[in-house]
């Protein structure tokens, strides 16, 4: 089994939907030890979601805007881990939708802070409990060359998003920790339907992957980050692997 023997942390279960769900189930099938995270009103849900898995894992708490859980990681989740799925996002209505050009900084901020910044601090906050090395897996949406309808703000977010994952590669690599992303296909989440115009995403995935792709099915983007969070890829750092149908590759 891939994850024999090791412990992997993983954050942005909401329910048997959310791609960190498949990325958990995996996981156990290939006999990791999973912990989640959760916080506030999401707590409940994750922990329905948490009952669906093979094994209900533990859940402890952490609000990666919240210096005090952040500090108090390590303690809450104790001993030793080998991996961190970091599957972390937010922008406000405003930054999302077509409000480019009008959202306040304010907002932009959250945006920034939740679905880019947070990456740096829950590496930091993992990092001593990953004195063995390990991986870091952030669920990814490429924004580095393109500019996508009604994503905005958070697209910008996602572009700081993976060049904090270039930079965390290059401070972290030293230790034995790599950091990866995983740049997935639209994907009928919760975090996706609060997107205004997330039907463009999937339209113009139908004409353009050319494997195809499944709005619903999410399991081959778990597959990918159990392949990251396993010891496969061993010299492999600050990658953005695209599971997507091939539509990054294609033009037109």
């Amino acid at each position: 089994m891939l994850l024999a023997d090791k412990r992997i942390l993983i954050t942005g279960v909401l329910n048997d939907a959310s791609m960190a769900f498949h990325v958990a189930k995996r996981a156990q099938e290939e006999g990791a030890e999973v912990v989640l995270t959760s916080f506030g009103r999401a707590m409940s849900l994750t922990r329905r979601a948490a009952r669906r898995l093979p094994s209900e894992p533990e859940i402890v708490e952490l609000d990666v805007t919240d210096a005090g859980h952040l500090d108090a990681l390590a303690a809450s989740v104790g001993g030793h881990l080998d991996g961190v799925l970091h599957a972390i996002g937010f922008a406000p209505e405003s930054c999302l939708g077509g409000g480019f050009l009008t959202a306040p900084w304010e907002d932009v901020a959250v945006a920034l802070q939740v679905s880019a910044y947070s990456l740096k601090s829950l590496a930091v906050a993992c990092r001593p409990m990953m004195t063995r090395g390990g991986s870091i897996v952030g669920l990814d949406f490429d924004n580095s060359r393109v500019a996508w309808p009604v994503y905005d703000w958070m697209g910008v977010a996602k572009a700081a998003f993976e060049s904090t994952a270039r930079y965390l590669a290059r401070d972290l690599g030293p230790e034995g920790i790599r950091v990866n992303l995983v740049a997935a296909g639209p994907i009928r989440t919760i975090a996706a339907r609060s997107i205004p115009g997330f039907e463009q995403f999937e339209d113009a995935w139908d004409q353009r992957a050319p494997l195809g792709w499944n709005v619903k099915d999410p399991t081959p983007v778990g597959a990918a980050c159990v392949a990251l969070l396993s010891d496969l890829f061993p010299a492999t750092t600050g990658e953005v692997v695209h599971v997507d149908g091939g539509y990054h590759a294609i033009g037109a």
